[in-house]
């Protein structure tokens, strides 16, 4: 249910007479020992001015209007609450709206916060991960290095590692490059054998 009037601006914050205070305390008392229809004429009274303070707080209408029924249903389950010594029906009301309002603003706040810690997280998490994983790649490589022969590790190392052409590795080690490319082609399908790739 929509407030009757959605235009915030045009709301008071309380009933301007004496009488019409008592006549809404005596209102919200009666809807306190279940008076249905009085909590009605409670509802008509104080929805519009519910509403505007909620919408100065959340600025957005639709939260304002949920906001506002939430708050109409809190005066309903609560009214016995309510103390008439204490201060007039429509400053409850209001300050039930107030109090709901800022509520949830705080509560986006948070969900906003929180969302950001869990990317952050998450972000940080996948670091980690693609860190240690290329720890784990480095380390079966090593390994697999190990495997070769001196002169298979040392032209793959070079070619590689050290960033040198096949020709390049040939002149480093003197040795012919048909024969560089054996002891690539060979320590390489070794490679592949010990990491498992197809």
């Amino acid at each position: 249910m929509r407030p009757h009037d959605p235009d915030a601006s045009r709301f008071t914050a309380a009933p301007a007479d004496r009488a019409e205070r008592r006549d809404l305390d005596d209102l919200l008392l009666r809807a306190a020992r279940g008076d249905q229809g009085a909590f009605e004429e409670v509802y008509d009274r104080l929805a519009g001015p519910a509403y505007g303070v909620i919408r100065r707080v959340l600025r957005d209408p639709s939260q304002s209007e949920e906001v506002t029924q939430e708050v109409l249903l809190e005066v309903w389950r609560t009214a016995t609450r309510f103390d008439p010594a204490v201060g007039s029906a429509a400053t409850w009301v209001l300050t039930i709206a107030h109090r709901r309002a800022i509520d949830r603003v705080r509560s986006a706040a948070a969900a906003s916060e929180r969302e950001l810690k869990t990317a952050e997280i998450s972000s940080f998490r996948d670091e980690v991960a693609d860190a240690v994983e290329a720890s784990m790649d480095r380390e079966r490589v090593r390994r697999c290095l190990d495997t070769l022969t001196e002169v298979q590790r040392e032209s793959i190392t070079l070619a590689y590692y050290g960033g040198y052409s096949y020709r390049q590795v040939a002149r480093l080690l003197d040795v012919t490059l048909g024969a560089i490319k054996a002891r690539i082609r060979d320590g390489l399908m070794r490679m592949r054998d010990c990491l498992g790739v197809s």
